[in-house]
C-alpha cells in the first residue's frame, strides 16, 4: 500500500537557505550572503519587417543576454578573500587584467544538500557599494556586490 504522507520533494524549495561559491574565496567560508537576485537569461530580438505584410513585425531571436548578479551581505573584514578580489578590481588602477572568476549558487534543502544549483562563467565585479546608514534604524550595515559574467547554466 501506497504512503499518502507528503515528502520534501512534493513541495516548491523554500528560498531562505542557500551558498554562494567563489574560485576567489580559495575555500575559505567568506560568502554568507543575506540575498541574492539576478539569476536569469533573456532573449535580445530584433525587429524585421517583411515586405507587403503590415499586420505584424517579425521578432528574431539575436542574442542572450544576462542580468547583473547582485549579492548582499552584511560588510565583511578587509581580509575577506571577496574583498581582496573586489579591491583588486576597483582599487587597482587597472595596472593588473582583472581576473574573472567562476563561481556557483546553490539553493539547499534542510538537510544541507543542494536541490538547484546555477554555474556561472567567469565573473567578476562591476559594482561594490555600502547600502545607506540610517540613525534611526538597528540593522546591520549591508555591502552590494554585482557582478557580470559571460553566460549561466542551471546546473541541477
Amino acid at each position: 500500500m501506497a504512503e499518502t504522507g507528503a515528502s520534501s520533494d512534493d513541495y516548491q524549495p523554500s528560498a531562505f537557505y542557500f551558498k554562494v561559491v567563489f574560485s576567489a574565496t580559495g575555500g575559505m567560508s567568506d560568502t554568507s550572503f543575506q540575498e541574492v537576485s539576478g539569476i536569469g537569461s533573456e532573449i535580445e530580438t530584433e525587429p524585421y519587417s517583411e515586405g507587403g505584410e503590415n499586420r505584424y513585425v517579425h521578432q528574431l531571436p539575436k542574442s542572450v543576454k544576462h542580468p547583473k548578479l547582485v549579492l548582499k551581505r552584511g560588510i565583511a573584514k578587509t581580509t575577506s578573500p571577496l574583498v581582496v578580489w573586489c579591491r583588486s578590481v576597483f582599487e587597482g588602477d587597472f595596472a593588473a587584467p582583472i581576473v574573472p572568476m567562476p563561481m556557483m549558487v546553490y539553493l539547499m534543502n534542510e538537510n544541507r544538500v543542494p536541490i538547484r544549483a546555477w554555474s556561472f562563467a567567469n565573473a567578476f565585479p562591476v559594482n561594490w557599494e555600502v547600502e545607506n546608514f540610517n540613525s534611526t534604524k538597528n540593522e546591520v550595515a549591508i555591502e552590494k556586490i554585482e557582478l557580470n559574467y559571460n553566460y549561466s547554466n542551471r546546473v541541477i
